[in-house]
């Protein structure tokens, strides 16, 4: 099946809100309400967990062996360590994101008695107190503070705020949408994935497409404390694409433009039948793809597979460049993505015998290449060609 056009006007229009809704992970009420929303426009029916997990489902013609696309809507964030003597706020990550990236940072808290605006601020804020040391000073999160904006002076001050240990601070994304393409802002890992599930169901919804087994379009609520898609799936789900962040930089082969499939995580290697299947649909249908390989990550999938779960697990990535800190992407991925994902939901189901968990015999069961490659004869053994001065 060929790809469907995507909507990236949508896709756009969508991620900017997402992006204006703070959803650090344990405090995501607020935008899983929006993503329940969205869905109902696009008149898709859902289930909604306990803690806010959302499934959406595409009907197939067939239940089983059903299949699974995942984005997870929370993201980085802090909480309150403890209510200093000077008014200010000691703060722990929520996710695995470093300091440096939160200096300087707008954020909001929120207590007992509503929120409160604030700036995340090292322990030496100012050049024309501490000079140089202003420099000199470690990087960490023991050295940094939350200056509230509220009257607080004193620890005291602070509880008659209503502020306390535990509570959430959100960071602000500071989001740019730039005419070349290029989108700017924090906490694009994985409202960016979001949209990109909206766009791809919004463009199966407008063609009228049946896939040939019930799709699933998950959205989970803790990815970034590793939890994820690990309590999320149905029994009747064999195979999961997880939708997230790629990461740009020396050594890697992630890109900001085109689909980048992950062949494996600090879990290992991502199952190989899906992963060439998804690669198959990207030179079939024309999607620029690059591979790589993340050594310190985890995603959805690798949450649903150390938890137990007996599936098929891949990951699709859109580059990100300075993942988990000032983030840059380009639409050119997230359209690429939410291309590929449409073409998957609509491609055939191969390995039928994964509609069921378990099976007696082995017939049916995948194979992978074990032949050796075909050369030219006597290429190997012929000398190098003469250097020439």
């Amino acid at each position: 099946m060929q790809r469907l056009t995507i909507d990236t006007a949508y896709l756009a229009a969508v991620l900017a809100r997402l992006l204006g809704i703070p959803s650090p992970t344990g405090y995501t009420d607020t935008i899983v309400r929006e993503v329940c929303l969205e869905i109902e426009r696009l008149g898709v029916p859902y289930e909604l967990t306990r803690r806010g997990a959302i499934r959406a489902v595409l009907e197939g013609r067939e239940s089983r062996p059903a299949r699974a696309l995942i984005a997870h809507v929370d993201t980085l964030g802090a909480q309150v360590q403890r209510l200093k003597e000077n008014g200010r706020l000691a703060l722990v990550p929520i996710g695995t994101w470093s300091a440096r990236f939160a200096e300087g940072a707008r954020a909001t808290v929120f207590g007992e008695k509503g929120s409160y605006r604030g700036t995340i601020l090292p322990l030496k804020a100012s050049g024309h107190i501490f000079n140089e040391e202003v420099d000199n000073q470690p990087a960490g999160w023991p050295f940094v503070e939350l200056r509230v904006d509220a009257l607080a002076r004193s620890q005291r001050d602070l509880v008659h705020l209503g502020i306390d240990v535990g509570d959430t601070v959100a960071i602000d994304p500071q989001p740019e949408f730039l005419q070349n393409g290029f989108i700017v802002s924090r906490h694009l890992d994985d409202k960016a994935g979001v949209a990109i599930l909206l766009a791809a169901l919004k463009a199966l919804k407008e063609e009228g497409a049946r896939p040939e087994v019930d799709t699933q379009f998950i959205f989970t609520i803790a990815e970034e404390t590793g939890v994820g898609a690990s309590a999320a799936l149905t029994n009747d789900v064999a195979s999961i694409v997880a939708v997230d962040n790629g990461t740009t930089g020396p050594g890697q082969n992630s890109d900001e433009f085109g689909v980048t499939i992950a062949m494996a995580d600090q879990t290992g290697p991502f199952d190989f039948h899906l992963t060439q299947k998804l690669v198959r649909l990207c030179r079939d249908n024309d999607i620029r793809y690059q591979k790589d390989t993340f050594r310190f990550y985890r995603s959805d999938s690798a949450s649903a597979v150390v938890a137990g779960h007996d599936v098929r697990a891949a990951l699709v990535t859109f580059g990100v460049d300075a993942s988990h800190g000032y983030e840059r992407i380009h639409m050119h991925a997230l359209r690429s993505i939410a291309e590929l994902l449409t073409a998957y939901t609509l491609s055939s189901v191969e390995i039928r015998r994964d509609a069921e968990e378990t099976s007696p015999t082995v017939r049916g069961f995948t194979r992978q290449p074990m032949n050796e490659a075909e050369q030219p004869p006597g290429l190997a053994d012929e000398p190098d060609p003469p250097e020439h001065s």
